[in-house]
Formats: structure tokens, C-alpha cells, sequence
């Protein structure tokens, strides 16, 4: 039977996680790529195998929603961070790059215990500490955030412009409403000094819901 393969991305972030980073900066992100072991429940085998080929596409359709609520509820996870899912059957890949070291085994703990999860692959990278990319972080998230055009993204209740910083080169992940805001916050983050690259990954998803190609 073939697998449905349906891949999610969590573009939630905490704002209060923003308040306690700034408070310490070494609370910032840090990572790299280092697949994790897999972490396997009891009952997973060659029945859990079998069982991840009959898994229906509703069931599947409900794992997805489940891993993405453990993800977006975890206490740390912050516009610093950015997680992403892959759900093939019963087995779950975790990707991202975090900030806080706790964040990725919380993250595994937390969507090993869904009903129907026999297998976790932890890939999420912890991105190495460092002071300068700490204050690369901090630069970054006041020119797109306190940025006129931009402000309302940081009135929501979770904004969704993810600012991901590792070796003094900055990432920029999530969603925003339409391409000039895109190109702004490229632009705002070019503009600043000892920043080596940016890439702007944001994904344009206007407000109405109906997604931008």
C-alpha cells in the first residue's frame, strides 16, 4: 500500500519567550544538524510496521494535527526557533533548528506519547551558543518587528515571522500577509552590520487564508 507522506510546518512562536530571551541572551537558539537516534515506543516492530502501511488516510490526517499541537504548546518554543514534522504512517521525523537544548528532546518526549506514534526521528539541530549571533537575534527582531509596515506582526498573539541565526547568518522562516512585506523583511535585515547572509524563506499566506504562489 503506498504511504501517504504529508509534511507540516509550525510557524507558531512564543512571544514571551522573546521577553525572557532578550533578558539572557545565551537562552538563544543553537544547533547542528546531528540526526538524533530514533526513539521507539514499546510496542513498535514488524506488527507496528504493518499496522504504519494500514494507517488510513483520517487517521493520518489526525496524527498530523495532534504532532502539531505538542509542538506549537511546548513552553520554549520561541520566534528564535523553527520546527517542522513529517508524518510517514506511525513514524514521525522532527526537523529545525532551536535555541534551547531542552527543546529537542521536549519535543520528542512530547509527540512519542500521542496515541498512534510508534516511532520518533529526532533531527532537530540545538544551534551552538554564541554571544554575537545573540545579539544578531536581538538587531534582527527589533528592525522587522519595530518596523512600521511590519509592527502588526508583533501585535499578534503569536508572530509569525521566525528569525532563525546561526554563525552570524540569519534565516528568516515563517508566513507573512502578502510579497512586500517578504521583501521588507529582507530588507530591514540586510540593512544591518556583521550579519554575513540572509535567506529569506517566509512564505507569503494572505490573511484571507488562499496562499500566494
Amino acid at each position: 500500500m503506498t504511504r501517504i507522506l504529508r509534511t507540516a510546518t509550525v510557524v507558531l512562536g512564543v512571544w514571551m519567550c522573546f521577553i525572557a530571551a532578550v533578558g539572557a541572551p545565551a537562552l538563544l537558539p543553537a544547533q547542528a544538524n546531528q540526526p538524533s537516534p530514533q526513539i521507539q515506543s514499546p510496542g513498535a516492530g514488524p506488527q507496528a510496521l504493518e499496522a504504519d502501511e494500514a494507517l488510513s488516510p483520517e487517521a493520518e490526517d489526525r496524527l498530523i494535527k495532534e504532532v502539531r499541537h505538542k509542538l506549537v504548546m511546548l513552553p520554549y518554543y520561541s520566534v528564535f526557533d523553527t520546527l517542522s514534522y513529517r508524518v510517514d504512517g506511525r513514524t514521525v521525523t522532527l526537523e529545525g533548528q532551536v535555541v534551547n537544548s531542552v527543546l529537542k528532546p521536549d519535543a520528542a518526549n512530547a509527540v512519542k506519547r500521542i496515541e498512534g506514534v510508534d516511532k520518533v526521528v529526532n533531527n532537530i539541530e540545538v544551534l551552538p551558543p554564541s554571544p554575537m549571533d545573540d545579539r544578531i537575534r536581538r538587531q534582527v527582531y527589533r528592525a522587522i518587528y519595530s518596523y512600521g509596515p511590519l509592527f502588526k506582526y508583533g501585535h499578534m498573539a503569536v508572530p509569525p515571522i521566525h528569525i532563525i541565526v546561526k554563525n552570524s547568518r540569519v534565516t528568516l522562516d515563517g508566513v507573512v500577509d502578502n510579497e512586500t512585506d517578504k521583501n521588507l523583511a529582507g530588507m530591514r535585515v540586510n540593512q544591518l552590520p556583521g550579519i554575513f547572509q540572509v535567506t529569506n524563506n517566509l512564505r507569503v499566506v494572505p490573511s484571507d487564508g488562499k496562499k500566494k504562489n
